[in-house]
């Protein structure tokens, strides 16, 4: 078994479990000790002795919440940049808007969360997809409907020198290239101003686009989002601290939000 899937064995445990369990009933329940699995954190988030039981359960999730903050998309521009992640935006009513034509490098690779689809032109990362084995057929026929006049080329060892700079989070610099409604594209625009470890509820990301009654198109915007982790949304949560629904899965979501909580607190 790998790291994550012990990390996401060790989430839905906790998540069954009717009471707040002790770090060596979660530890105990995935077939380990508890200085085993602190080892197997440690690993997996590449961090050093943190309380991995408050991250996976996500116990600080309120309180994170209320120390983040979040910049207003302001003025939608064709392209925004907004710390690492320049947001290559074209409208999705315009037929040259979804690659048409361009020739797209694409690949699987492993990543902390599992198997993910990464995929590149000229303009930037135009998806960056997780899946399990299972859904790895239907990731990649998705990828051939989205994108139906591109001309796919398939490359794992490019797509893991890819994923090997963006979940290291070295600073690296990276255009990120999609195609959406004046609203999801303001929706991600925001989206590229978290910090990494910060979380935002829909409502206050519902602002921050420009609209704050709409925290409903909101949670469609970020569902809708092509390119995961560049564009974190997964970092978007209820107001309760509940992390809630995520494309790619709820438990990914709460292994990604442990992630990086244990990289905020080392």
């Amino acid at each position: 078994m790998s790291d994550y899937n012990t990390i996401t064995a060790a989430i839905r445990w906790i998540e069954d479990s009717r009471k707040r369990p002790s770090a060596g009933e979660v530890a105990a329940a995935v077939g380990l000790d508890e200085a085993g699995f602190q080892k197997l954190f440690d690993r997996w988030s590449g961090t050093v002795e943190v309380d991995w039981l408050t991250c996976l359960t996500l116990g600080n999730a309120r309180d994170i919440l209320r120390s983040s903050s979040i910049a207003p998309a302001g003025r939608l521009r064709a392209t925004g940049s907004d710390g690492k992640v320049t947001l290559v935006c074209t409208d999705a009513a315009d037929p040259e808007s979804a690659s048409s034509g361009e020739t797209i490098t694409a690949g699987v690779v492993d990543s902390p969360f599992g198997k993910c689809l990464l995929a590149e032109s000229h303009r930037g990362i135009v998806r960056l997809a997780f899946f399990d084995e299972e859904e790895r057929v239907a990731t990649l026929e998705e990828l051939h409907r989205d994108l139906p006049d591109a001309r796919l080329s398939f490359d794992d060892h490019h797509a893991a020198r890819l994923a090997g700079r963006i979940f290291t989070n070295a600073g690296t610099p990276w255009r990120v290239h999609v195609s959406g409604t004046d609203f999801q594209r303001r929706v991600w625009q925001a989206l590229t101003g978290l910090r990494p470890g910060s979380l935002v509820s829909y409502r206050a990301l519902a602002a921050a686009a420009g609209n704050p009654k709409a925290s409903r198109a909101t949670g469609s915007a970020v569902g809708a989002n092509p390119v995961s982790f560049l564009i974190p949304c997964h970092r978007v949560i209820r107001e309760s601290g509940i992390s809630g629904h995520y494309r790619w899965g709820a438990v990914r979501k709460r292994a990604m939000l442990a992630w990086e909580a244990a990289r905020r607190t080392a």
